[in-house]
């Protein structure tokens, strides 16, 4: 501000006449009405550089609040629904025509002779897969009823030989006209119980089959995940 009070070029453009004449103002007054012009140019130019910030917080304000939003609005509500499970990430294959949930944390991993797997890396008996083979049948039905489809998998498919397997619950249900079997069982190995929940249905000239579970000891902390997962598995058409 020193400066500027100072500077010739500023006193010759508001003192065009450099010596004192009659009723003229002083220099003190001049120097006094300078420095209070600086004051209020730095003072006006503050107001609109805090005006400029708070505008620029109303808009990051504003795009915080709407994006999400339009992110949400953006979403299929297939896609939405599994997302807004919490703790859970959605897995839809648009090829096949299937959709399911799994729990944040679970890793990507590949199995031969299966579509699509996840599971825990700490505690590999807790998984989900999924296993698609092709069928000429529309309906899960014609293969039999639920216990005696779920006895043959887990006999021929879900278990190995050498472990002892009990079926606990079957049964059938509808969802968007589309008719899946679930079902309940364990299988004992020497060191280790798997408790498991598996569901199966028909769709797209395939025969789906989604199976998930975990050590029996820690089935009652797992099962309500474990359902979850296996409520979320659903099949849609595809054009084929």
């Amino acid at each position: 501000m020193a400066s500027l009070q100072n500077s010739p070029s500023i006193h010759r453009t508001l003192l065009p006449n450099s010596l004192p004449q009659k009723n003229s103002v002083s220099p003190v007054v001049c120097r006094r009405s300078i420095s209070f012009l600086v004051r209020a140019e730095n003072i006006s130019m503050a107001s609109t550089s805090i005006c400029q910030d708070n505008c620029r917080r109303r808009q990051m304000i504003a795009v915080g609040v709407v994006a999400p939003w339009v992110s949400i609005l953006n979403q299929s509500p297939a896609s939405f629904a599994a997302e807004s499970k919490k703790g859970f990430l959605s897995v839809t294959d648009k090829n096949d025509g299937y959709s399911f949930v799994y729990p944040f944390g679970w890793q990507e991993v590949s199995i031969e002779g299966q579509d699509k797997v996840f599971k825990d890396v700490i505690e590999p008996l807790e998984s989900v897969s999924v296993t698609k083979i092709p069928t000429s049948k529309q309906d899960v039905r014609d293969f039999g009823s639920p216990q005696e489809v779920a006895q043959i998998l887990i006999n021929k498919f879900l278990a190995p030989p050498t472990q002892k397997t009990k079926i606990i619950a079957a049964a059938e249900h509808e969802a968007d006209g589309k008719i899946y079997y679930t079902f309940e069982f364990t299988a004992q190995a020497p060191n280790y119980i798997r408790h498991a929940l598996g569901a199966v249905t028909v769709g797209n000239g395939k025969f789906f089959t989604l199976t998930t579970g975990a050590n029996q000891r820690r089935w009652d902390k797992m099962k309500d995940r474990l359902e979850t997962i296996i409520d979320s598995f659903k099949t849609f058409d595809v054009l084929m």
